[in-house]
């Protein structure tokens, strides 16, 4: 399971990488698709991505043009996954609410009935 800075970051390299499964990213072109409020450092990216790579999500390569950093990302099975696994999650939370929503509601129903029968 992702953190909300590995998410975040995760879900950057999969919008960078387009549908395709390798991509040529910048540190710049990482940091500026990631939300405003979740800025990070060009070291703290290279923790999460290193992290990233080694949780098997993607190839990481570190190489240098023209003075700037650059990453070769080449998207594994994990990585290709990670946008269905994403919505997978966010439909179980959604599930998982409704079920706390309807055992609130049958409570409440319940204690209604005893309190009647009382």
């Amino acid at each position: 399971m992702l953190n909300k800075t590995e998410t975040n970051v995760m879900s950057a390299v999969y919008s960078l990488c387009d549908g395709t499964d390798s991509c040529l990213v910048s540190q710049a072109d990482i940091l500026s698709v990631l939300p405003a409020r979740r800025r990070m450092t060009p070291d703290e990216l290279d923790a999460v991505l290193y992290g990233l790579h080694c949780d098997g999500y993607f190839d990481l390569i570190n190489s240098e043009r023209k003075g700037e950093k650059m990453y070769v990302i080449n998207l594994r099975e994990n990585g290709f996954a990670w946008k269905r696994a994403s919505k997978q999650r966010q439909r179980d939370i959604s599930f998982r609410i409704f079920l706390a929503f309807l055992g609130a509601l049958a409570t409440f129903v319940f204690g209604l009935i005893l309190k009647a029968l009382a």
